[in-house]
């Protein structure tokens, strides 16, 4: 099993948007934090989207032997 770029991608814009999210609350930005959501949210979709592609790899590779 090996780690795909949507995997990666997904996992940094998550913690950009927990980043993002925390920042809004220390200035008192309620926009801010509602970007760090939303990115969040992205960057999950985006690392589920690599886990499936992972997991249809890792299928065929094992229909194969």
């Amino acid at each position: 099993m090996s780690i795909n770029k949507d995997q990666v991608k997904g996992a940094l814009k998550d913690i950009g948007g927990k980043i993002q999210e925390e920042a809004g609350k220390l200035a008192g930005s309620t926009r801010q934090q509602v970007k760090g959501l939303k990115n969040q949210a992205k960057g999950k979709i985006q690392k589920a989207v690599g886990d499936m592609k992972e997991a249809v790899n890792d299928a065929n590779e094992a229909a194969k032997k």
